[in-house]
């Protein structure tokens, strides 16, 4: 593209903001914000596409927020590619407030309330349980993921969603990767869609193909009113915190290598592994003919 239609292309989008949805209100006036919301947009677009997303007759997606940037930005981003026409789906925002203490409770249903956007707030005191179960120093992170999704796929079934929509992506899936191959023993990451153990429900990862870096730059730009986590998130020394900053480091030292490392769980070679499970060795024989 040349720099004059380029120049032209910025000018539409510029001329289109007016337009954007009310979640972009205070979107900043820049060439480089259009230039990144240009960039999520696509690749949100491209993983729905890649990875066959949507397709039903009668969609509706439970976009799960937890409050942090992620959540928001995948909100953002579905409900920007919904008003461009991209998006037949039916969306509803959910929160589960899992009772922390200190709490906001209002920030989320202010916010979406001003949003003009469909939400309900599940409340369920699932931070009691954590706490005591898990003893003081171990990471709180496991079972309280399950809890959690135990109450959305409940509240994704009474509300009649066909996909629970999480806010995951491109280093969450290697930091994944990377706690599995060194502490789990497993070659496994983050799938973009799976279909739940009771086969009743899709589990959508819209963002897997988007940095966070990206996305860190786009809530900040928006101001989301960001909500920190006191379970997980008030924990030191989490192994997911030491892939992070692995990878940061090998960033750091070898440019583009978290991309690397993505474009290769894209592009797995069952033979070239020693997973008998995986590929059947017993059928390799030499050709005596």
């Amino acid at each position: 593209m040349t720099l004059e239609a380029e120049t032209d292309e910025l000018e539409r989008e510029a001329d289109a903001a007016s337009r954007m949805p009310r979640i972009y209100a205070q979107a900043p006036d820049s060439v480089s914000f259009r230039k990144l919301r240009k960039r999520l947009l696509r690749q949100t677009q491209e993983a729905i596409r890649r990875y066959s997303m949507t397709g039903g007759a009668r969609e509706k997606w439970l976009v799960c927020l937890s409050g942090g940037k992620d959540s928001y930005s995948l909100l953002a981003l579905l409900l920007d590619l919904q008003w461009q026409g991209a998006l037949n789906v039916e969306l509803l925002a959910c929160n589960l407030d899992q009772g922390q203490p200190g709490f906001p409770k209002h920030v989320l249903p202010d916010y979406l309330s001003a949003l003009g956007v469909p939400f309900r707030i599940e409340t369920k005191d699932t931070y009691s349980i954590v706490t005591d179960k898990i003893p003081e120093g171990k990471t709180y992170c496991s079972l309280c993921s399950r809890l959690r999704r135990g109450h959305l796929y409940r509240v994704a079934r009474e509300e009649g969603c066909t996909a629970v929509v999480l806010g995951h992506h491109r280093d969450d899936a290697l930091e994944t990767f990377l706690l599995n191959l060194f502490h789990g023993g497993r070659l496994a990451a983050m799938a973009p869609k799976l279909l739940n153990e009771e086969g009743d429900l899709l589990v959508l990862r819209p963002l897997m193909l988007s940095a966070e870096d990206d996305l860190s730059k786009f809530a900040a730009a928006l101001n989301f009113p960001i909500i920190p986590c006191t379970l997980c998130g008030s924990q030191d020394g989490l192994q997911r915190e030491a892939m992070k900053r692995l990878l940061d480091e090998w960033e750091t030292k070898y440019p583009g290598r978290r991309e690397t490392m993505f474009r290769a769980l894209q592009n797995v070679e069952p033979r070239h592994l020693a997973d008998s499970g995986l590929f059947d060795f017993s059928k390799l024989e030499v050709d005596q003919a």
